[in-house]
């Protein structure tokens, strides 16, 4: 069975990667400067604070500590994303950055990101979902900044995603540019080597 994060139908063939940090040609700007000791993240911005998004009855979260995997599989559900298992999601929350809403009043997630990667140079951004009846509120913008951030924080200056064609318009105004100096996203799928075998 196809892996469920490389199921075509999820992804295009577009490939974004942060305009601002990916500089090939020069290596001393692919580490994004140190935050200062406020927190700040130079060339991160929040368009909406922790305080504000707490005010309309959001509360943010950074770790995976208080997050209820089954309401986060149903929120994939409900955006189209396939279900994960339970035990497995949970592992590879272990190895992710994170960023998430809960929603005050029942601490379920309504909007959720994150990205794997080698905590230095690389990260890749997977499963960025809101929950249907409160999309339009800015939430998703929230907590990709909020991943962004950390992940630039901590040195991460090289960070790609997987795009539907219909959401590469999301993206964009985050920073995140469609195949910069003509690269070209590739994955491998299984399935499609196995068919390859099949028809050989």
């Amino acid at each position: 069975m196809q892996h469920p994060q490389l199921q075509p139908r999820l992804h295009a063939r577009s490939f974004l990667r942060t305009a601002a940090t990916f500089k090939p040609r020069n290596p001393f700007l692919l580490r994004p400067p140190a935050a200062p000791s406020g927190g700040a993240v130079p060339g991160v911005t929040l368009t909406v604070s922790d305080s504000e998004l707490a005010s309309r009855g959001f509360a943010v979260r950074r770790t995976v500590e208080g997050l209820d995997i089954a309401a986060l599989n149903q929120v994939f559900a409900r955006v189209g994303f396939p279900q994960r298992q339970g035990e497995r999601l949970r592992r590879a929350l272990e190895h992710s950055e994170v960023a998430w809403l809960a929603s005050a009043a029942t601490g379920r997630p309504v909007a959720f990101a994150r990205a794997a990667g080698d905590g230095v140079f690389n990260a890749v951004v997977w499963d960025v979902v809101v929950e249907p009846s409160c999309q339009g509120l800015g939430l998703g913008r929230a907590v990709m900044e909020r991943l962004v951030a950390e992940l630039r924080r901590k040195g991460v200056s090289n960070i790609v995603l997987y795009a539907e064609p219909r959401v590469v318009g999301f993206y964009r105004p985050l920073g995140f540019a469609m195949d910069p100096d003509g690269i070209r996203g590739m994955a491998y799928y299984r399935s499609r080597q196995q068919n390859q075998k099949t028809a050989q």
